[in-house]
């Protein structure tokens, strides 16, 4: 595969801007807001109350929100490592990708049916979407050595990420507009737009703009003879275990891995738990009916700053990346992520300082996703499998984010609020940057 290809990586970095959509419109703006809504009110819009029955266990609403989450991420751990060894494999693992995608989109979709009153089965489409999403980017990043040197993977990795920002912000606006200028009244039967049609249209926007991907890059990465298909599942945990024990040799990789591992799951779950947090811990005035309005409001204004500061931040780090490295610049970015959790656990309880936190959020959120997937990328050796690779680091991202939305939700069920799971964060950081630390000695390959 040629590197460096103009076309190729536009249509690469596209892709981001498909399934962007899914994290920013489904798992942190108008899905958490809705799901509040729906499991905290009547169907006349009064309030019930925030504890839900669920599997005969008194639950918080947005507790079950973690643990489902965290589940849907454990049945991705389970099942990536065998499809993408099996992808390296057969050399395929273009189709995976938009096998993924289909499923993350179709589900999208389908949590236009979501239901308080049979929760369970709600919540189906919203496990088989995230399995989608995450599903596919284990495919999709496997891409990156492949089709961009290693001096300009930072550059690409960041305008993937930055146009997967602008992309998702501008769907964002529109569901927007059609919330608030054209939202459907069932009282008095006015405006035609319903909530629920913006989760049609992130199904519809990721399937749709995902078919420039799918139709320039290549269908084979690779190619194997297959002589024997005996046990080809199992494959793909052989793989792994032969990545697992290539990282082992490696000192300074799995040094990163291992920061990597602390540092994403405080990363990830404040990418999960930020909207309910704000809803639940941030004081909106005493009048329920004004608070509601004005938090929701407020709300997709702050994900609206963290998407366009976002933007500013991956080049701004990409940038930074390349006068000092790529290390040197994860830890300011870790460093930044400590501030703003201490910041949020001590001072944060109104609306504009949870606007200050956003734009710092949006700062450092698409640099340390972007420089976390390059540096990973510029410290593979050669190889043909880089499907399993980015399994392995896949996997390294879902638990990390397993136990850490696991642990958010558990200290916010067992003390009765969310302010005390901030704790669980920074020790993440911390230790991540702690671990990152010796990567920056001398005696290292400067990354």
């Amino acid at each position: 595969m040629e590197k460096d290809n103009k076309q190729m990586i536009r249509a690469w970095t596209f892709y981001d801007w498909a399934n962007s959509v899914f994290p920013l419109v489904i798992t942190s703006a108008i899905f958490p807001n809705f799901y509040d809504f729906v499991t905290t009110h009547d169907a006349d819009g009064n309030f019930t109350g925030k504890s839900i029955q669920l599997l005969g266990i008194t639950f918080e609403n947005q507790n079950i929100y973690s643990f489902v989450y965290a589940f849907a991420l454990l049945i991705v751990v389970i099942i990536t490592p065998i499809l993408s060894g099996v992808a390296d494999y057969l050399g395929n693992k273009k189709m995976f990708l938009q096998f993924f995608c289909y499923l993350g989109s179709i589900s999208c979709m389908g949590l236009y049916f979501f239901n308080r009153d049979h929760l369970m089965l709600s919540f189906v489409p919203f496990i088989t979407a995230t399995i989608g999403f995450w599903g596919s980017l284990v495919y999709y990043n496997s891409y990156l050595p492949q089709i961009a040197s290693p001096e300009n993977q930072d550059k690409v990795s960041a305008r993937g990420f930055a146009l997967g920002y602008f992309g998702s912000s501008l769907l964002l606006i529109i569901c927007l507009i059609g919330i608030m200028v054209f939202k459907y009244d069932p009282i008095t039967h006015q405006g035609f737009f319903k909530v629920k049609y913006s989760f049609l249209l992130v199904g519809i926007w990721w399937i749709g703009f995902a078919q420039y991907t799918f139709r320039r890059l290549p269908k084979k990465s690779h190619h194997h003879k297959i002589t024997n298909k005996d046990g080809l599942f199992s494959k793909g945990f052989k793989e792994l275990s032969n990545v697992y024990a290539q990282i082992q040799l490696m000192p300074q990789l799995k040094r990163f891995l291992t920061s990597y591992f602390f540092y994403n799951m405080g990363v990830q779950t404040i990418m999960v738990v930020a909207v309910l947090f704000a809803r639940n811990e941030i004081d909106w005035g005493n009048d329920p009916v004004v608070a509601e309005k004005t938090k929701t409001s407020a709300l997709i204004v702050s994900i609206l700053i963290i998407q366009f500061v976002g933007i500013a931040g991956s080049f701004l780090f990409s940038w930074m990346s390349r006068q000092i490295g790529n290390v040197k610049t994860l830890i300011v970015t870790i460093s930044i992520w400590i501030f703003i959790c201490v910041f949020t656990y001590g001072v944060v309880h109104t609306p504009f300082e949870f606007y200050i936190v956003a734009f710092l959020v949006g700062l450092v959120m698409g640099g340390v996703q972007a420089l976390s997937r390059s540096t990973y990328s510029k410290y593979l050796p050669e190889t043909e499998d880089h499907t399993s690779f980015f399994s392995f680091y896949d996997v390294i991202e879902k638990l990390g984010m397993i136990l850490g939305t696991i642990s958010f939700g558990m200290i916010s069920q067992l003390t009765g609020g969310m302010r005390n799971s901030i704790l669980s964060l920074i020790v993440f950081f911390i230790i991540g940057l702690i671990v990152m630390f010796p990567l920056t000695r001398k005696k290292n390959i400067e990354i």
